[in-house]
């Protein structure tokens, strides 16, 4: 069994490496015709060799080992030292010993954790409509990782339905392949945040060594440049994403004000002698949500109170998105006499407890709120549509869906007056306040609240829009992150080192 497991390897091995010399014989042969095939140490060779032999994807430092083994031994004598480490591990579980497939000229993309969530909101969304579009145009080979998050497999057929269209929270008990996927001359795609150590200090390998031209969707730098939203832990995590990243071809920014982040990001690396990857905003698109006369129904029955005006605030809870404000600014107008309900749709996150026990409060007071926090598009695209005005003051966005959203289907939205929130709210429709003092929060409401000439300017603009929906941003991204992202990684295989070319 462990005999037939190594030779399996070391034939897709030498059947990637050459695929011309033959692949018959033993392994004592076989383990000489690859070596033949690796001649003079390069990390490209050196990564692929250990993804194959050991059926995971290696870290850096495994990669630049082996190439020294190579330089120094000669690629035979390391070329027996890691069969004979991958034999031993295979002896200890030759059962559940995997087997081996180099995918060559496919477009390979890690969707990891949205195959495997039940949540819907932000990254997830944009992962899933992207699917939609891609998997129905191109020709895409939908990726998870090993349990242990150290090899690529191919997903089950329940958890490719959930990364496409979603709704099934039992996904990730799927069971996974014995067989694991190694990306060779092809297109790696991260569409959603890695941050998990052990994956990303992989991907980090394959993007550095490798010869896979690699891109990347870029969300934003929040855990950077608003660290003190974020939770403990997760400025180090996206650092080790960042690290990753570095090593890319390129990054396709879901607006102009991330691909700004981005970019100075790409600046600092000539600290390290990076290059960094190339960075061009793909922004997304202001979707349309379509709902008939019963979900509308079942929107109002959950969103609205009595006959009240609705104020709707999409987005999880964490201090980011700055909930808190906007239950301050709603109090002011209630003591004011001020007649509206106010409807919370979104997640608990991490630091919402404030949000939760002043909501609370208020509505132990007889303040009209509610809250829900499983997002149906039945409530998602009824709230924007019954509401008066939305309202949407966060600190920080790559970009500010339910900002494009709410505009989207013509209701008026009060957002922070900067970033990506300020970019979607130039074409009109929006006002904008500064979110960090609530009585300008306050003010915005007011205006899109009762200010009746407002409101009707306001949802003229809004309609005047242009639309652009998820196909036409689900091309735009696949011209940028696959077809340009393939040119630029032909273009710097031609040359000595990353750092010499322009990315």
């Amino acid at each position: 069994m462990e005999r037939d497991i190594i030779g399996q390897r070391l034939r897709t091995l030498l059947g990637t490496l050459d695929p011309d010399r033959p692949q018959t014989g033993p392994t004592s042969t076989l383990i000489l015709r690859v070596a033949q095939c690796l001649g003079e140490p390069r990390d490209d060779h050196a990564w692929l060799t250990l993804a194959v032999i050991t059926a995971s994807l290696p870290e850096r430092q495994a990669v630049i080992d082996l190439r020294r083994e190579i330089g120094l031994d000669g690629p035979e004598s390391a070329l027996r030292a890691l069969v004979a480490s991958a034999r031993r591990r295979i002896a200890l579980r030759a059962w559940a010993a995997p087997t081996v497939r180099v995918a060559q000229g496919a477009v390979v993309a890690d969707v990891h954790h949205t195959a495997r969530t039940r949540l819907a909101t932000g990254i997830q969304r944009v992962v899933r409509m992207t699917l939609q579009q891609w998997t129905r145009d191109h020709d895409v080979l939908l990726v998870g990782w090993t349990s242990g998050l150290d090899a690529l497999r191919v997903l089950s057929d329940r958890e490719r339905r959930n990364a496409i269209q979603g709704g099934d929270p039992e996904a990730a008990k799927a069971k996974s392949a014995r067989e694991v996927v190694v990306p060779w001359k092809s297109t790696f795609l991260l569409p959603e945040l890695a941050i998990e150590e052990q994956r990303t200090s992989r991907i980090l390998a394959l993007a550095e060594f490798s010869d896979n031209a690699t891109a990347a969707i870029g969300f934003d730098c929040v855990p950077l440049t608003s660290a003190e939203t974020v939770g403990i832990g997760m400025g180090g995590a996206f650092g080790k994403t960042l690290a990753a990243v570095a090593r890319f071809d390129r990054v396709a920014t879901i607006s102009e004000a991330a691909a700004n982040e981005y970019r100075g990001w790409v600046h600092m690396l000539a600290g390290a002698n990076l290059a960094g990857p190339r960075v061009e905003a793909v922004v997304l698109p202001s979707d349309v949500g379509e709902v008939d006369d019963e979900g509308m129904r079942r929107a109002r029955d959950v969103l609205v109170t009595g006959d009240l005006p609705l104020l709707f605030c999409v987005g999880s809870h964490e201090p980011r998105k700055n909930h808190l404000a906007v239950v301050s600014a709603a109090e002011t107008l209630w003591r004011e006499g001020r007649e509206f309900s106010l409807a919370f749709v979104g997640g608990n996150a991490w630091g919402s407890e404030a949000f939760e026990a002043e909501v609370t409060q208020l509505v132990e007071r007889g303040r009209p709120i509610k809250t829900v926090s499983a997002i149906s598009d039945d409530i998602l695209w009824g709230g924007y549509r019954l509401a008066r005005a939305t309202v949407f003051p966060s600190f920080n966005e790559g970009f500010g869906l339910p900002v494009a959203e709410s505009l989207a289907v013509g209701t008026p939205v009060v957002t922070s007056a900067f970033g990506s929130m300020m970019e979607i709210a130039e074409a009109g429709g929006a006002v904008l306040v500064d979110p960090r003092h609530d009585e300008d929060v306050a003010r915005g409401l007011a205006a899109a609240l009762f200010d009746d000439e407002a409101n009707r300017r306001l949802r003229s603009e809004a309609a005047a829009r242009p639309k652009r929906g998820w196909q036409e941003y689900a091309a735009e991204l696949w011209e940028s992150m696959v077809v340009n992202d393939a040119a630029a990684s032909s273009v710097n295989s031609t040359s000595p080192s990353p750092q010499d070319g322009d990315r």
